[in-house]
């Protein structure tokens, strides 16, 4: 006697649909997505200092995450340096008590760079932990040739990634904690931290109710025309409710353009974000960054459009007098 096969609810088949075209759990995503939240406004409002703490926890596991991946092709960057020197520079940077924090934070890059390029220049011998990570994440062809590498260093490989990660997480992330030594710390956080958020949201319901036309399909299949439209609109909405409820009316309708203006720029440059982001996995031939966030991947898959956003966003509210 044949058992009857279970049909899926109608309900169910359209989330599956969405989980298709969009490539995630879009309930975990959703779950997540609102306990970050939670977590980030709670620490605002409550204490900027556990805001700084928690800033300073995922960059640590964001460089991890890079550490690992990097070694999927063989790359050896200097982990112990790249924490002590990161956290030392947001830390002075937040607590100095110095007029201008910017000069603090410029200078602490500048040495974290150089003391981290010097570390990646010291070639290590262990190379058990980089080949256990290389068998997990190997997903492409040219991982093949990763353990091969690794007995023929080249020097400038783990120089130049180290200084890439120096940038693209410790550069960007101090754009995270310069606006915790400004005024109005909690709307510009919410700026950094919620519009390039809402920027993903719009393109991820634009592009999977609209989505027709592909924006770059060699690097990101799942980018389309609708969806930037849709991280455009979002942001811009997102950018003027924030100053909606931060300035008074009359500064509120003085400060209009320059806002606008802001929630245009957060969409475009987060998608470019999420764009490079994508760029490096396929190059590493990698989906996710990482997989500690459920629905989202790594710390990065989270954070490259806002690590993007955050300089831009810093200069323009500088630049506007927001």
């Amino acid at each position: 006697m044949t058992q009857p096969t279970a049909t899926n609810s109608p309900q169910e088949n359209a989330l599956d649909a969405i989980n298709k075209r969009t490539g995630r759990n879009m309930l975990q995503a959703v779950g997540t997505g609102a306990l970050l939240v939670l977590l980030v406004v709670g620490s605002l409002v409550f204490e900027k200092q556990i805001f700084l703490a928690l800033v300073i926890v995922f960059v640590c596991i964001a460089l991890w995450e890079l550490r690992v991946d990097f070694a999927v092709i063989g790359i050896r960057i200097p982990i112990v340096a790249l924490w002590f020197m990161t956290i030392a520079t947001f830390l002075a940077t937040f607590y100095l008590p110095v007029a201008t924090h910017t000069t603090v934070a410029a200078v602490g890059c500048i040495l974290t760079a150089a003391v981290v390029a010097l570390a990646s220049t010291i070639v290590r011998s262990n190379h058990k932990g980089v080949e256990k990570a290389v068998a997990k994440k190997r997903t492409h062809p040219q991982s093949e040739d990763a353990t091969h590498n690794l007995r023929h260093p080249r020097i400038i490989s783990h120089v130049g990634a180290s200084l890439l990660a120096v940038f693209y997480v410790t550069v960007l992330a101090s754009f995270i904690v310069l606006p915790l030594t400004r005024s109005h710390p909690i709307a510009f956080e919410f700026m950094i931290i919620f519009l390039p958020s809402l920027g993903d949201i719009g393109g991820l319901v634009f592009g999977a109710a609209f989505g027709k036309h592909k924006l770059s399909p060699r690097i990101s299949p799942k980018k389309s025309v609708e969806g930037l439209c849709g991280s455009i609109l979002f942001t811009v909405i997102g950018a003027l409710a924030i100053g909606y409820f931060t300035y008074s009316t009359s500064d509120f309708m003085r400060h209009l353009i320059a806002l606008i203006i802001l929630g245009i720029s957060v969409g475009v440059v987060g998608l470019f974000g999420d764009l490079c982001a994508s760029m490096l996995k396929r190059d590493m031939g990698l989906k996710d960054m990482g997989h500690i966030l459920a629905g989202h991947g790594g710390v990065l898959d989270r954070a490259d459009s806002i690590l993007m956003c955050a300089p831009v966003i810093c200069m323009l509210v500088m630049a506007f007098g927001l």
